[in-house]
């Protein structure tokens, strides 16, 4: 195990005597460890065996020359014989070679995402956002990216268990019907249902028949990432419950009280295109709006805010109540703030005072154009106060709008789950129907679940993966894919989707329509019929069809979004107290002892709730601010880390509520000291091959008090380490400014700012002559004032250019695959710097150093500018790799892709080469997606025009962030951004010519706030 202690003190006075601008990606670079100077010095610091003897000049000529003789023969291998069947009849709409889209949805936490589906020859292999869905406007996020790889998982689920043997579905049908004769005689009273949160009209039908006809039988709903305390708050404020929506197109100034409304939140993509529209600056265009954000844990809406406050999260329902006050709300709305205490912020965060107020004096003077947002996590009378701020600034009708609750039975997920086990416990359920979900494994750890559960006489469980809440139930049925089945689900603004299967069910699955089907009398109906009959119900008449066939082309159900409606504050109780846990801290705002501490609780950004703990993609995806892999951690401050004397990957016991888990700490710069960050969805005991036994399960800590955030954390050394894979150090270039960024009122006041920042050499500087390229010339540009860090853009990278997963001892030695990868940087105070992103691609790069080294000739130019692999030639020197300055070429050091699993066969891109051991690679512009587009425009006796060809990466940015295209066009997009004041090219002194280039990074920030 490697020495990880690094002087913070030491780190934190360099910072601060810092001149000028630097930016840093971890502790280690600043205190310039032996460890960072390893990867910067050394990109492949292990060799890919252990020579037991000593390797010798001779040995290495011989090695050599046999390596020469194999680059000549390895395009002559004798291939495997392979044969070819026919279709007896070939179907009409299928061309070999030429995929199909079909238009669908994907779910999470209930809401729809609209997707368009790409098919070979009958196989789903990747998956685009659909231009027409309100939630997805084209784009993705990680999670519906990877779900093409959940699909083929060969992990899933394949048959029906009863007792954990093998057994039938004709068993289970005929179990249930004496079960459900049994319960005929009390009208159901044994019966609960148990599902996550449902949107789907058909599914709450088929619920709806099954509870008339039971009318004793009770539906509950649970998952452990739920809204309880938004519409908690719009109970106190409204009486009823609404959901809330925004519209950023019309916010310039947005105060985020710890909501990271960029990710893993309804309609997170629609918020990232609207938001980051607003931060456009091309050509002079300087229209920005401006973002407050306060938090505990970093996050991707903090990483972009203009301001960012970090503080623990009950100091944040303080703050939010000072804000309240400046703004008058207590006294128009009569409100008794009975828990506001200023002096728990004062004496952690001096300066919260004139920045509370400059905050306050610019929501007021953008009354209606304006917007406060409050993250789940927060209390509900935090989203009360949030609801009369919004109300009193006007913003209600402009950037806030609300609508019905989506979710066909909304309920307070917390009692409802609370509920379900007294009722277990008291013996009172005979038979539980757990519809998807794994209870067993996310629920409130003071519930005592499990044991509970055992109770119920019989229990069945209906899920993709044989897990923790299947190994208790008596029966388990596979579950179908949701690329799998017909379904509807509608999106967080009410939108309604039709799904449809792309693929039949691998693995035998039912649907939850099927499954319920045989529980209202419909035994053996398809999901297809079920979908059918109910809309035909709701859409009678002759255009029938034109409606089915019209919404599941577009994808869309038209004019089915809720209408925004009215809402009439009633607050019953005028008195508001919101613990804020002030006297647990110590008033020099340090821990006086490893007790005095808080605990936040936040879905893992790569796996969520540990639905994806099986999904290689989202274990080795690093997580966008931590940069971790494989792994969660106990994530702190470097003052907290300081105080405490701990260091990264010392394990340490957190104790909380008389409970305790083990986990490796891990420093993040930003977080709000005094508190401890903990990702729940690993710890999974019975999660899949790569799920089971990753990381420590925080679930074991979180209750149905404190599902977001506790007091009284204590925390003990356990004198052990750890060893945790993050990437954060990996391809480093050191000393070397590859983020330029500025102020807005510094660009307008000085255009050429970010020129001036970097050294151009002269194109006549070059020995030899420059290429004309007559025809086409590919390139690209990034802005990084659009990027916000999520990763969509490294998942669908994989997902289009059939990349490995390697494993976490891999990634560990610096060996991960991802041909597009997002640097996070640090820029100022240790303590709260500021973050930016950049994604980094194969730049392209004119004068390309990599090109010159091949001794195989195996990376070549094209006449269209771009940077070409020929697989068939590598050897696997690694010179290449060796002279890219960009550090973006991956090396097959064994062989990562799998060639036996056929369902994992059956999910790669045909038109992508598969690579194999001690082959280069890297990215390719998608060049198969531009050959595709000159196919097309050649069928069509036409150039290709700009926008024709979008890159994987591009099309899933929920950002707009990535442009491509054809840079000798003077009216094509990446022309124009390229002409644009803020663009700079990486290293560009090095005279490399890169046709990847960059816009810089501009901050809005209040010059109020920059006085005080």
């Amino acid at each position: 195990m490697k020495n990880n202690s690094i002087d913070i003190s030491a780190i934190r006075e360099r910072l601060q005597n810092l001149n000028g601008k630097q930016y840093w990606r971890s502790l280690e670079e600043v205190a310039e460890t032996e460890e960072f100077q390893h990867w910067v010095e050394n990109e492949f610091r292990y060799s890919p065996m252990d020579w037991s003897d000593g390797f010798s000049r001779r040995k290495f000529l011989q090695l050599m020359g046999a390596s020469m003789a194999l680059a000549g023969l390895n395009a002559c291998t004798l291939q495997p014989t392979e044969k070819i069947i026919p279709y007896v009849e070939a179907p009409e709409d299928i061309i070999p070679g030429k995929p199909l889209f079909f238009a669908t949805a994907l779910t999470l936490g209930g809401f729809a995402t609209g997707v368009l589906v790409e098919s070979h020859m009958g196989r789903p292999t990747k998956i685009e956002g659909n231009p027409d869905h309100p939630a997805s406007l084209g784009a993705t996020d990680v999670f519906a990216q990877a779900s093409i790889l959940e699909l083929y998982d060969p992990d899933r689920s394949q048959v029906v268990t009863h007792l954990g043997r093998i057994s039938t579905s004709e068993n289970f049908l005929n179990a249930m019907n004496t079960e459900l004769e049994a319960q005929r005689l009390n009208d159901g009273a044994g019966i609960r249902i148990l599902t996550e949160t449902v949107t789907s009209p058909t599914l709450e039908n088929q619920i709806s028949s099954f509870l008339a006809e039971f009318p004793l039988a009770k539906w509950h709903q649970y998952e452990p990432v739920c809204r309880d305390n938004s519409q908690k708050g719009a109970q106190l404020a409204f009486g009823e419950f609404v959901d809330t929506h925004y519209d950023f197109t019309k916010a310039d100034v947005i105060l985020s009280l710890d909501a990271d409304f960029l990710y893993q939140t309804p309609g997170n993509l629609r918020y990232t295109r609207q938001f980051t529209g607003r931060r456009k600056v091309e050509h002079g265009h300087a229209d920005m709006n401006r973002l407050y954000a306060v938090e505990s844990t970093p996050s991707l809406a903090g990483a972009i805010a203009d301001h960012r406050l970090a503080l623990r999260p009950t100091q944040i329902s303080v703050l939010a109540q000072a804000v309240a006050k400046e703004l008058d709300v207590p006294r128009q709305f009569g409100l008794n703030l009975e828990s506001y205490d200023p002096q728990s912020l004062i004496s952690t965060a001096p300066n919260v005072g004139p920045w509370i107020r400059a905050l306050a004096s610019d929501l007021k003077k953008h009354r209606g154009s304006s917007l406060v947002i409050a993250g789940e996590s927060q209390p509900a009378e935090v989203h009360l106060l949030v609801h009369a701020m919004n109300s009193l600034l006007g913003n209600v009708g402009a950037t806030v709008h609300y609508i019905d609750s989506v979710a066909a039975n909304p309920v307070i997920q917390n009692d409802s789950i609370t509920e379900l086990t007294s009722d277990m416990e008291a013996g009172s359920v005979d038979l539980l129907l757990v519809v998807g979900g794994n209870p067993l494994f996310n629920t409130p750890a003071d519930l005592n679940f499990a044991e509970k559960m055992a109770k119920v006489k019989t229990r069945v469980h209906l899920s993709l993966y044989d897990d923790e809440t299947s190994e208790l139930c008596h029966w388990h049925i596979p579950q179908a894919h949701s690329l799998e089945t017909w379904s509807d689900a509608r999106a967080f603004d009410g939108t309604l989707s039709l799904m449809q299967p792309l693929i039949a069910p691998l693995y035998g699955g039912k649907s939850a329509h099927e499954f319920l089907a045989l529980f209202i009398g419909e035994p053996g109906k398809t999901s297809h019929d079920i979908l059918k009959d109910y809309w035909q119900t709701q859409r009678p008449g002759a255009d029938f069809e034109v409606f089915w066939q019209t919404s599941l082309h577009d994808g869309v159900v038209a004019g089915t979004a809720f209408t925004p409606r009215r809402v009439n504050f009633k607050i019953a109780n005028k008195t508001l107290r919101i613990e804020d846990g002030s006297s647990r801290i110590a008033k020099n705002g340090k821990p006086s002892s490893t007790e005095n501490l808080e605990i936040t609780f936040a879905p893992d950004p790569t796996i969520g709730d540990g639905r994806f703990a099986n999904n290689g993609w989202l274990q080795e995806l690093p997580k966008p601010l931590t940069k971790l892999t494989w792994d969660n951690a106990a994530l702190m401050s470097p003052a907290t880390a300081e105080a405490l004397h701990l260091k990264n990957e010392e394990v340490v016991e957190l104790q909380s509520g008389g409970r305790s888990v083990e986990a490796p700490v891990w420093i993040v710069p930003g977080h709000a000291d005094n508190c401890v960050t903990v990702h729940f969805g690993y710890g999974r005991t019975r999660g899949g091959k790569l799920g089971t036994d990753t990381g420590f399960n925080a679930f074991a800590l979180r209750t149905t008090e404190s599902p977001w955030f506790a007091r009284g954390l204590k925390l003990e050394k356990t004198g052990r380490e750890y060893q945790l894979a993050s990437t954060q150090m990996h391809q480093s270039m050191e000393g070397r400014d590859l983020v330029r960024s500025a102020t807005l009122e510094e660009f307008v006041a000085q255009p050429e700012l970010f020129h001036e920042m970097g050294h151009e050499p002269d194109d006549a500087m070059s020995l030899y002559p420059p290429w004309e390229y007559n025809g086409y010339s590919w390139g690209m540009a990034v802005d990084l004032n659009s990027c916000i860090g999520c990763n969509a853009c490294t998942v669908a990278c994989q997902s289009e250019n059939n990349i490995s997963v390697v494993g976490k001892d891999q990634v560990a030695k610096g060996r991960e695959m991802h041909w597009i990868r997002v640097d996070r940087y640090y820029e100022g105070d240790l303590d709260n710097p500021e973050t930016h992103h950049q994604p980094v691609m194969c730049m392209h790069c004119e004068n390309a150093p990599c090109e010159v080294v091949c001794p195989v000739a195996a990376t070549t130019h094209s006449d269209e500018g771009l940077n070409e692999m020929v697989y068939n030639r590598c050897v696997g020197t690694r010179y290449c790799s060796n002279n890219c300055p960009y550090k973006v070429r991956r090396f097959n050091f064994f062989l990562y892709a799998d060639y036996e699993t056929s369902s994992l066969k059956m999910r790669r891109n045909p038109d992508v080469t598969v690579r194999t051991r001690g082959i280069m690679e890297k990215c390719t512009y998608c060049v198969q997606r531009i050959n595709t587009a000159r196919i097309d425009a050649k069928k069509a006796d036409r150039k290709i025009s700009d926008g024709d060809i979008v890159t994987a990466c591009q099309q899933v940015c929920p950002a707009d962030a990535i442009v491509f295209g054809d840079i000798n066009d003077p009216e094509s997009r990446v022309s124009k951004l390229k002409a644009d004041h803020r663009n700079y090219s990486i290293l560009a002194e090095l005279g490399t010519r890169p046709r990847t280039s960059y816009l810089a990074k501009i901050k809005n920030p209040n010059p109020e706030i920059k006085k005080a």
